[in-house]
């Protein structure tokens, strides 16, 4: 990882967007301003998206604040495997729970 945001787009298989949570902390002044720089910096939009290569995979566990970390139109992209990923991600956690034994106490 550099810390050119643009530069490693460019590389990635896959890019995870991943979502403010202002519920953790902040007043709604801050979060206001807190989003306009995210999207600056990191925001996952259209235009950074069209640097994406082939093949490359956009996730984004949700939910999601679009025009904040993704852009919709991102979201609803055919490389986009969002709703699959969201729609996997319960049985992905059973599954793990599974092996540790949390959901049968077994160990």
């Amino acid at each position: 990882m550099s810390e050119n945001f643009q530069s490693d787009l460019r590389d990635a298989d896959a890019v995870m967007a991943l979502r403010i949570q202002h519920e953790r902390g902040g007043s709604e002044l801050d979060a206001a301003g807190a989003d306009a720089a995210y999207r600056e910096r990191y925001g996952l939009t259209v235009e950074r998206s069209r640097t994406l290569k082939a093949g490359a995979v956009v996730m984004h566990p949700g939910p999601a604040n679009p025009g904040v970390e993704i852009d919709a139109e991102v979201m609803e992209q055919p490389r986009s495997i969002i709703t699959r990923q969201v729609a996997l991600g319960v049985a992905v956690r059973m599954a793990c729970l599974e092996a540790r034994g949390a959901v049968t106490g077994r160990t």
